[in-house]
């Protein structure tokens, strides 16, 4: 039986000539990463289990993200854990004030991921790296510190779900508008622990912002996994970049897929998922009624630059709407300074909105933009569940960075037409 990408990466890590879907392997991990909420949990069980050191200091990375510069001392201590760690250890990709960045943006940026790796990280969005041709998945913090001790992890092999890509997007949406899409069509758990693995002429339409914000939430659709092959856009995207000489798997011919789902992007159109769950979605055409309170544009979804360059293409020489609070927040120090040398920066601030230092605050209900009873915010992050940004009756709605700068200029959900 021929085996997908994700099982051909899995096989080679556990050192077999295949796997089969539910098979329990001990896979060899090329890195294990944590945050500045989950490495502090993770630092207990790694001393409670009496480990005395990482398997190796170049393939752990630790990045302060979510409360960073520190919002209160239970964040300062946190922290303060992960700095120790990290300095007693060694280890090499450690990221702090100064060289921050929101994880699932930085590593890739910073070249610590490559294709054809295995990657597990205490944060549920870590299969944004399956945009590289990578196996990446979440976990939690006790398979972190086991992870860090012995560079190995057990899995059970996936099956896969194949998405036949074609056709070209409308200049008006983006990859979060096809996430969402497929999303609202198979439901939360229309994936659940499968591979949702991106095929078809239509992958090399999309960027690699569009396919990093896709794999993001392929977890919002219970998958394992998402991953896309590796092709010119991802080879150049690596090139000069990626620390480790990267490796392409190719699905073979007879590979199984337990179903197979084709999407023509043409069709796509602007998508918002309303609350409290991702599958809820509609056209932002059909929303336009909803008033909205805040609007936040950034988060490892779409804080990259593409996403940026989408904001201050709407928001330049405009004005936020009264009443709206516009929060804008790059995802790496890197894409911040690009912002503002290419002004956009000083456009943001002219239309109304406040930038911010990389973090993930708003998006966990975290800081930078909490938000009270009743109110309501559009959102380029990731999931929308109930108190997710701060009153359990406040409400989210998810959208692409065109639509939520399109609605802050309106006041209400507002489709962005080009």
């Amino acid at each position: 039986m021929g085996m997908t990408v994700t099982q051909k990466i899995l096989a080679a890590h556990a050192g077999l000539e295949s796997v089969q879907p539910g098979q329990l392997i001990n896979a060899r991990l090329d890195i294990v990463l944590g945050n500045d909420i989950t490495t502090p949990v993770a630092v207990n069980e790694f001393k409670k289990a009496g480990f005395d050191r990482v398997f190796d200091k170049d393939r752990v990375a630790i990045v302060l993200d979510h409360f960073v510069p520190n919002k209160d001392i239970k964040a300062a201590e946190q922290s303060k854990t992960c700095r120790e760690f990290a300095c007693n250890h060694c280890v090499s990709h450690f990221y702090d004030v100064g060289k921050m960045g929101i994880e699932h943006a930085l590593l890739p940026e910073q070249g610590v991921v490559t294709a054809g790796d295995c990657i597990i990280g205490a944060d549920s969005h870590t299969c944004t790296y399956g945009a590289l041709g990578a196996f990446s998945t979440g976990v939690g913090s006790t398979d972190m510190a086991a992870g860090m001790a012995t560079g190995k992890a057990w899995f059970k092999v996936p099956s896969a779900i194949r998405f036949n890509l074609f056709g070209k997007l409308p200049s008006n949406c983006s990859g979060k508008d096809v996430i969402l899409t497929i999303i609202g069509m198979i439901g939360v758990d229309g994936a659940l622990y499968k591979s949702m693995e991106f095929t078809g002429s239509g992958v090399s339409e999309l960027s690699m912002d569009d396919r990093f914000c896709i794999c993001n939430m392929a977890i919002e659709a219970g998958a394992k996994n998402g991953i896309f092959p590796v092709d010119e856009k991802t080879l150049e995207y690596m090139k000069g970049r990626t620390e480790r000489e990267p490796v392409t798997y190719t699905a073979d011919d007879d590979a199984e897929y337990e179903r197979t789902y084709d999407i023509d992007l043409s069709k796509i159109t602007p998508t918002v998922s309303c609350p409290h769950l991702p599958e809820n979605t509609k056209k932002a055409s059909e929303l336009s009624d909803v008033k909205i309170d805040q609007v936040v544009i950034g988060s490892c979804t779409n804080g990259r630059m593409e996403d940026m360059t989408a904001a201050y293409n709407i928001l330049k020489g405009r004005k936020i709407a009264d009443g709206v609070r516009c929060i804008i927040i790059p995802a790496t120090m890197n894409i911040m300074r690009e912002c503002i040398e290419r002004g956009y920066v000083t456009a943001f601030i002219d239309a109304g909105a406040v930038v911010s230092t990389p973090t993930c605050g708003p998006c966990l209900g975290g800081y930078m933009g909490i938000l009270a009873k009743g109110e309501r915010c559009i959102a380029t992050t990731n999931r929308n569940f109930v108190g997710r940004m701060g009153h359990v009756e406040s409400e989210v709605y998810l959208a692409s960075p065109q639509t939520a700068a399109a609605s802050a200029l309106k006041g209400y959900i507002t489709e962005y037409k080009d």
